[in-house]
C-alpha cells in the first residue's frame, strides 16, 4: 500500500504543470494609454485621473479592495500574484506617480523648494513601484515582459536622478541600459512594437544621455545641439527642457555683461538697463543657434524656435518703452531709447518676415510632393492648397511696407539706411510677382482661365520689375555680397519661365473652353426643330398615366434609372380664361324715379318758437 502511494505521489508530481508566465507588450500598453489620455496634448492632470480609474476597476475586478470603511492597505506580494492584472496594478501605480510628478512640473513659476520637494516625492514613488513591477516581472512574467520592465524601471529611475541633479554617471547608466534593451528589442516582434521601441529611443532617451554627458563633461555641446534638445517634443523630455532652458539662461548671463550698445544699419545705441541686454542677447544667441543648426532641424522645429526668438525682442522692446516713461525730459536718453525701441522692432520685423518665408518654404515642398505623388497623402501632412500661399504673400507683402516705413521714417538717413530700403522694395516686387503667380493657381483651379492668364501675366510683369532692380542693386558698392543678389536673381529668371509656360498654357485651355462652347451652341442650334413631332424628345410615361396598361413602373435591381410612378412636380395643364365683360351700355339707359317711395322727414318746433327740422 505505501509502495502505491509512493508511485502515485510521483506520477502526480510527474503531471503537475508549470507556473504559468504572464505575457503583455508593457511599452505598447503604456504609450497607447497617454496618448488616448491627454498626454500627446501634455495634460498630465487628466492621464493621472485616468490612471486612478484604471487602478480602482482592477481592484475591484480582483476583490483586491483595501477594506471597507477603514482603510487597510494590502501589499502585493510576488509569491500570491496569480493574475496578470496585479502586474498592471504596479505598473499604473508607476504611471499614476510619473504623471503627478509631470503635473507639478508644469504648475512651478520659481524655485519654490516646497513644490520641488513634492516634485521629488512623486518621481522616487514612481521609481519604488517601477522597481516592484520589474522584480515581479522577472518572476511571473515572461522574458520578454521582464526586460521591457526592467528597460521601465531602468528610464524612471534615471529620469529621478536628472531632476535631484546628482548622480549623473548613475543616471547615465540607467539610460544607456534602457537604450540597450529597447535596441534589442526593436529588432523583434510586430511592427508596431518595433517602431515604439525606436521612437522610445530616438525621442526620449537619446537626448537624456546627451545632456547628461554634457553635465559630466564628456561632450561640449554648442548652443546649437541645446536648442535642437530644446525643442524635441515628447512626454519624456518635459522634465528636461527646464534644465536646458537653465543651461542656456547660464550662458547668456555671462554674455550679457560684454553687450554695451546695439549696432543697426550703421547706427549704435547704448544698451544700458540689464533686462534688455538680456533679452536682446537671448534673442541674438537663438538666432546664431537657428542659424548653426539649419542643415540638422526640420523645417517644423525651425519654425517652433522663432516663437521663442519673438519672446526675447517682444520682451526687450517692453522694457524700453518702459525706461522710455521713465526717463523724464532729457533729451539724449529719449533719443537713444527711441532709437533703440526702432532697432527692436525692426528686427522683429525682420525675423516676422523670415518665418514667413521658412513657412513658404514649407508649403511649397508639399505642393510638389503632392504634385508628384497625387495619390499618397503623407502621414501628418496636410493637403496644401495655393490659397495659403497667397495669404502668406499677402503677410509678407504687409510686413515689409511696415519695415520701410520703420527705416525711412527718421530725418535724416544713412547710405546703409537708404540701401537697405532699396533692397526692401526690390523684394517686394518679387513678393507681389509670386502673389499673382499662386493667385493665377486658384483661378486656373477654378477654370477662370481669363483672370489667370491675366494673373500670369502680372506676375511676368512684376518679375521683369524686380530682375532689372537687383540687376541695377548689384552694381552698387554699398549692397550685399553678389551671391545673394545672384540668388534671388535665378530664383527671378525660374519665376519668369513658369509664368510663361503657364500663360500659355491657360490660353490654350481658354481657347479650347471657347472652342467647345462654340460647337455646343451650334449642334444645338443645328438640331432645333419647329415640329412637334420631335423623336429626339420622348415624353416620359409614368404609372398613373398608363394604369390600363400592365408594365412595370419600377426599374430592376441596380438599375440607374428611377421608378416612375407619377411625376413631382405635377405639370401644369391649360384651364379656360374667366370671360372679360365690358357693360357700355349703362350710360344710355334712363331708370325711373325713386323719389316717392323715400320717406318725407318732418319738422318740429323747438320751444322758443323756432323751426328745426
Amino acid at each position: 500500500m505505501g509502495v502505491m502511494d509512493a508511485s502515485t505521489n510521483v506520477s502526480l508530481m510527474e503531471i503537475e504543470p508549470k507556473e504559468t508566465k504572464y505575457a503583455f507588450n508593457v511599452l505598447q500598453l503604456i504609450k497607447t494609454a497617454q496618448n488616448e489620455h491627454g498626454v500627446r496634448h501634455h495634460d498630465y492632470t487628466r492621464y493621472r485621473r485616468y490612471c486612478t480609474a484604471r487602478l480602482r476597476r482592477l481592484y475591484k475586478s480582483l476583490k483586491f479592495t483595501h477594506g471597507r470603511g477603514k482603510y487597510v492597505r494590502k501589499q502585493i506580494v510576488v509569491a500570491n500574484i496569480t493574475d496578470v492584472r496585479f502586474l498592471h496594478i504596479l505598473l499604473y501605480s508607476a504611471e499614476r506617480a510619473w504623471s503627478y510628478a509631470m503635473a507639478i512640473k508644469q504648475t512651478l513659476t520659481g524655485p519654490s523648494s516646497r513644490q520641488r520637494f513634492h516634485l521629488a516625492t512623486r518621481l522616487s514613488k514612481a521609481v519604488k513601484w517601477a522597481d516592484l513591477f520589474s522584480h515581479a516581472c522577472a518572476e511571473k512574467a515572461d522574458p520578454k515582459t521582464s526586460l521591457e520592465a526592467t528597460a521601465y524601471a531602468a528610464y524612471m529611475k534615471g529620469s529621478y536622478l536628472v531632476e535631484r541633479e546628482q548622480h549623473w554617471d548613475m543616471a547615465l547608466k540607467n539610460f544607456e541600459s534602457a537604450r540597450v534593451i529597447y535596441e534589442e528589442l526593436g529588432k523583434y516582434g510586430s511592427v508596431e512594437n518595433q517602431v515604439l521601441c525606436r521612437q522610445r529611443v530616438e525621442d526620449e532617451i537619446d537626448p537624456n544621455i546627451r545632456y547628461c554627458s554634457y553635465k559630466m563633461g564628456h561632450s561640449n555641446m554648442d548652443g546649437a545641439e541645446l536648442l535642437k534638445l530644446s525643442v524635441e517634443d515628447g512626454p519624456a523630455l518635459d522634465l528636461l527642457k527646464a534644465k536646458l532652458e537653465a543651461v542656456l539662461s547660464e550662458a547668456r548671463s555671462q554674455q550679457t555683461a560684454s553687450l554695451t550698445e546695439l549696432e543697426w544699419l550703421g547706427r549704435k545705441f547704448s544698451v544700458d538697463n540689464a533686462k534688455i541686454r538680456a533679452s536682446i542677447i537671448k534673442g541674438q544667441q537663438l538666432e546664431k543657434d537657428l542659424g548653426e543648426s539649419v542643415a540638422t532641424l526640420p523645417l517644423e522645429k525651425r519654425v517652433n524656435v522663432f516663437d521663442k526668438i519673438f519672446s526675447a525682442y517682444q520682451d526687450a522692446r517692453r522694457h524700453i518703452r518702459e525706461d522710455m516713461v521713465s526717463a523724464g525730459s532729457s533729451d539724449g536718453v529719449k533719443d537713444n531709447l527711441n532709437g533703440l525701441d526702432k532697432a527692436v522692432s525692426c528686427i522683429l520685423l525682420q525675423q516676422t518676415m523670415k518665418r514667413n518665408q521658412l513657412l513658404v518654404t514649407m508649403y511649397k515642398n508639399r505642393i510638389s510632393k503632392q504634385q508628384q505623388h497625387p495619390s499618397k497623402d503623407e502621414k501628418g501632412d496636410k493637403s496644401v492648397k495655393p490659397q495659403e500661399l497667397v495669404r502668406l504673400y499677402d503677410l509678407l507683402i504687409e510686413n515689409l511696407t511696415d519695415l520701410i516705413e520703420l527705416v525711412t521714417s527718421g530725418r535724416m538717413q544713412n547710405d546703409e539706411e537708404t540701401m537697405y530700403a532699396a533692397e526692401l522694395a526690390a523684394k517686394k516686387i518679387i513678393f507681389q510677382a509670386q502673389r499673382c503667380f499662386y493667385l493665377g493657381h486658384v483661378h486656373l483651379a477654378g477654370a477662370k482661365y481669363a483672370q489667370s492668364y491675366l494673373l500670369y501675366k502680372r506676375a511676368h510683369d512684376y518679375s521683369e520689375t524686380g530682375l532689372r532692380e537687383y540687376q541695377q542693386l548689384k552694381t552698387q558698392p554699398q549692397g550685399k555680397a553678389s551671391s545673394e543678389y545672384e540668388e534671388l536673381i535665378r530664383e527671378l529668371e525660374k519665376l519668369l519661365e513658369e509664368c510663361r509656360v503657364h500663360s500659355c498654357l491657360v490660353h490654350a485651355l481658354g481657347i479650347s473652353e471657347v472652342s467647345k462652347t462654340e460647337f455646343s451652341l451650334r449642334s444645338g442650334v443645328a438640331n432645333i426643330k419647329l415640329d412637334s413631332d420631335n423623336p429626339s424628345k420622348k415624353k416620359a410615361s409614368f404609372l398613373l398615366e398608363r394604369t390600363d396598361i400592365y408594365e412595370a413602373a419600377v426599374a430592376l435591381l441596380g438599375s440607374k434609372n428611377p421608378p416612375q410612378i407619377m411625376q413631382l412636380p405635377p405639370a401644369f395643364q391649360a384651364v379656360s380664361c374667366k370671360p372679360i365683360v365690358l357693360d357700355t351700355a349703362v350710360n344710355t339707359i334712363d331708370f325711373p324715379s325713386l323719389d316717392a317711395h323715400l320717406k318725407k322727414e318732418e319738422k318740429k318746433k323747438s320751444f322758443f318758437g323756432l323751426w328745426r327740422s
